[in-house]
């Protein structure tokens, strides 16, 4: 086997969550193209069938459900759908995740609640739902938690309710990680992504003065792109990743090494 060998996902079934849009269509057609089938999970279904039309084009099989990730039993039927329709639980990514910029002093607590029930909760919902599976068919898997820098650092922008979830995920990773890798063979990491032009920094990047404060902390000067997230998270998907648990993949820039 080659070195490239190890990053393929040949005969393998991925399964992504927040996969209509964003890092989301990013990642699916990333691994698509590292040869695996790709089970989509989101709201949008508009979108999300775009993203499996694109997938197909590649050569690949996809299957497209509507996932709401706050809901178990929407967890459990998208896991169902990959290992039903597609043949296989191998790779989770995690992916699914809302944003909100607001002072504390003026969150609401049921909006709070709401983006933790999504971006923490919800992930682990999902990360239940694939570990049944991967268990009950006695083989192992990979799941790929995507946190953020800003689980943690901060910015300017006040986010407390997406920076409590990204550093709970953080938490969520080690745990499943001591949990699953040596009595079930689960590898569990965490994909860590600085601030990536996407739908989530479009607030940041609009606010000059939060802009300006976080640029002054990434080294590069610049947000990065989703493109660059993709060799990370095909090392922790695939066998060149194999050593690889209870880890943070940290792609921001240089900013948390100040």
């Amino acid at each position: 086997m080659s070195v490239f060998d190890r990053f393929s996902l040949e005969g393998r079934v991925a399964i992504v969550t927040g996969a209509s849009s964003g890092l989301g269509v990013t990642f699916a057609l990333a691994l698509a193209e590292a040869g695996a089938d790709v089970a989509l999970g989101a709201r949008r279904t508009d979108l999300l069938d775009e993203t499996r039309k694109k997938i197909e084009a590649l050569g690949r099989r996809c299957v497209a459900v509507r996932t709401d990730v706050a809901d178990p039993a929407d967890c459990e039927a998208l896991v169902a759908a990959a290992r039903d329709r597609l043949g296989g639980t191998d790779v989770l990514v995690n992916n699914a995740g809302v944003g909100r910029v607001v002072p504390s002093h003026k969150d609401d607590p049921a909006e709070f609640t709401r983006v933790l029930q999504i971006n923490l909760i919800g992930a682990y919902q999902m990360a239940q739902a694939f570990g049944r599976a991967c268990i009950a068919a006695g083989h192992g898997g990979s799941i790929i938690n995507v946190s953020s820098v800003l689980g943690m650092v901060s910015t300017d922008a006040p986010q407390a309710a997406y920076s409590a979830s990204k550093a709970g995920l953080l938490g969520i990773t080690r745990d499943l990680a001591m949990q699953w890798t040596l009595r079930r063979g689960i590898r569990v990491n965490a994909l860590v992504p600085g601030l990536i032009h996407s739908d989530m920094t479009a607030a940041i990047e609009a606010d000059e003065k939060a802009a300006a404060s976080a640029l002054a902390s990434i080294p590069m000067r610049r947000l990065g792109d989703a493109d660059e997230l993709v060799g990370a998270l095909l090392l922790l998907a695939s066998d060149a990743g194999s050593y690889m648990t209870g880890s943070f993949l940290v792609v921001d820039g240089g900013w948390t090494a100040q």
